[in-house]
C-alpha cells in the first residue's frame, strides 16, 4: 500500500518541477520585455536602437529587482518602460499560478497511476491466456510440424487461481472505466517475447506444467511466481513497464506489494466479489496530507527560506542544492503543520529521502540544519505537538 514516505517524494517531485517551471516563467517574462524594445523592422521610421537598448536594460533591471524585493516596482520617467515591467509581471504571475496549479494535479495523478498500474498489471495473466491461445491457432495453421513440440500449457489454461482473477467483478470494471487491458501492440510483444524467451525455459514453470492438475496452493504459488520472476525482474516485461512509466522504478516495490497480496487474497474462499487492494487505507486522508503539505510549503517558501539562510553559517543560501532546500523546507513545513506528527519522524524522514534523491553529503547536511531548527522553533513555541505528535517530546 502507499505510505507517507512515498507520498513526500511525490510532493519533493511536484515541489521540485515546479521550481524548475518558475526558473522558465521567468525567463519568457524577460523575453517578453526584449520583444516590448526590439526594433520593428516594418517601421518606414528610423529606429533607435540604442535608446530600444536602454530601455529594455533599464526595464529589466526594474523587474528584477521586483522579483527579488516582491515589492511594487517604482515608476519610470519613461511611460513605455512602465508598460513593459507591468506586463512582465502580470505574465509570470499568472504562469506561476497555473504551474502551482498544474504541479499539484501532477501530483495527485503520480500518486493515483500508482493503483491504475496494479490494475494494469493484474490484467497479464488474461493476456497471458491470449498469448498462449495465439500460438496454439498458429501452430494448429501449419503446413508441417514444427522442429520443437508445442509446450501444453493446458494446466496453466486452467489455473484456478487465473480464472478467480480474471472473473473478478471489481478488476472488470476498473478495467474498463480506466482502460487498464494489457492490450497494447508494445505491450502484448512484451508478453510475448517473455512468454517464449523466458517463461518457457522456466524449470518451475516447466514441472509445474507436467505435474496433475487440480492442486489449488500450487496454482496460487505458480501465479505468484511468474509476477514476480517475470513482470517485476525479468527482462522483456520490466524493460517495456519502465519505458512506458517513468516512475516504475520507485512505484515498483508498492505495486508489487499491491499484486502478491492480491493472489494471497484468492484462496479457495474467494469468490467474483473479493474487494481488490486500495491505494492506501485512507486515500482521502492521505491525499489531503499530500496537497497541505505541497499548497502550504510554496505559500510559506520565503519564510523558510529565510530560517535555512539564518541556519546556514558561512554558506549562501543560493548555492544549497535545490533538492536539499525543498526537502528542508518541507520537512519545516510539516514540523509546523502536522501537530501529530512527532518532530524526529519528521526529519527521519527527510533523512532518508535525501539519501536517496540527493547528494551524498546531503544527509549530514539536512540532518544538522532541521535538527537545529527543530530544537530552536520547538523552544520558541513556533512548534507545537499535540496526540501523537508528543511521543518524542518526553
Amino acid at each position: 500500500m502507499l505510505n507517507r514516505r512515498t507520498l513526500r517524494i511525490k510532493v519533493m517531485q511536484a515541489l521540485y518541477a515546479y521550481h524548475q517551471a518558475v526558473g522558465s516563467d521567468y525567463l519568457l517574462a524577460t523575453d517578453r520585455i526584449a520583444d516590448a524594445f526590439a526594433p520593428d523592422l516594418n517601421s518606414p521610421e528610423p529606429q533607435d536602437r540604442k535608446h530600444l537598448q536602454g530601455q529594455r536594460k533599464l526595464a529589466e533591471v526594474v523587474f528584477k529587482e521586483w522579483h527579488k524585493t516582491g515589492e511594487d516596482p517604482e515608476k519610470t520617467e519613461d511611460a513605455d518602460v512602465n508598460d513593459a515591467v507591468q506586463d512582465a509581471i502580470k505574465f509570470y504571475q499568472k504562469a506561476v499560478a497555473k504551474d502551482g496549479t498544474f504541479y499539484a494535479g501532477q501530483m495527485v495523478q503520480a500518486a493515483e497511476s500508482i493503483h491504475d498500474q496494479y490494475i494494469h498489471l493484474l490484467n497479464i495473466p488474461q493476456a497471458l491466456l491470449d498469448v498462449i491461445d495465439e500460438e496454439k491457432e498458429r501452430e494448429a495453421r501449419r503446413y508441417t510440424a514444427s522442429k520443437e513440440p508445442l509446450l501444453d500449457a493446458t494446466r496453466l489454461s486452467e489455473n484456478q487461481v487465473i480464472q478467480k482473477l480474471i472473473s473478478n467483478v471489481q478488476l472488470q470494471d476498473l478495467t474498463i472505466r480506466r482502460r487498464m487491458q494489457w492490450s497494447g501492440e508494445d505491450e502484448t510483444t512484451a508478453l510475448r517475447n517473455a512468454w517464449r524467451q523466458e517463461m518457457k525455459q522456466d524449470p518451475e514453470l516447466l514441472s509445474y506444467l507436467a505435474a496433475p492438475a487440480g492442486n489449488y496452493t500450487e496454482d496460487q504459488e505458480i501465479l505468484k511466481h511468474l509476477f514476480k520472476t517475470y513482470v517485476f525482474k525479468g527482462e522483456s516485461l520490466p524493460a517495456y513497464i519502465e519505458e512506458d512509466d517513468l516512475n516504475w522504478e520507485e512505484n515498483r516495490s508498492i505495486v508489487k506489494n499491491l499484486v502478491v497480496k492480491t493472489i494471497k487474497m484468492l484462496d479457495e474462499a474467494a469468490d467474483e466479489n473479493l474487494e481488490l487492494m486500495s491505494l492506501s487505507a485512507n486515500w482521502k486522508e492521505d491525499r489531503e496530507f499530500a496537497e497541505s503539505l505541497y499548497q502550504q510549503t510554496l505559500q510559506d517558501d520565503e519564510k523558510y527560506e529565510k530560517l535555512i539562510a539564518e541556519s546556514v553559517q558561512n554558506w549562501d543560501v543560493e548555492r544549497v542544492a535545490l533538492t536539499d532546500k525543498i526537502l528542508l523546507k518541507m520537512a519545516l513545513c510539516e514540523m509546523h503543520l502536522f501537530r501529530a506528527i512527532p518532530v524526529k519522524v519528521t526529519i527521519n524522514e527527510y533523512i532518508e529521502i535525501s539519501k536517496i534523491y540527493s547528494t551524498p553529503k546531503s544527509k549530514q547536511f539536512v540532518n544538522g540544519i532541521l535538527d537545529k531548527l527543530a530544537q530552536d522553533l520547538t523552544a520558541s513555541g513556533a512548534i507545537r505537538k499535540s496526540g501523537r505528535g508528543l511521543l518524542d517530546n518526553q
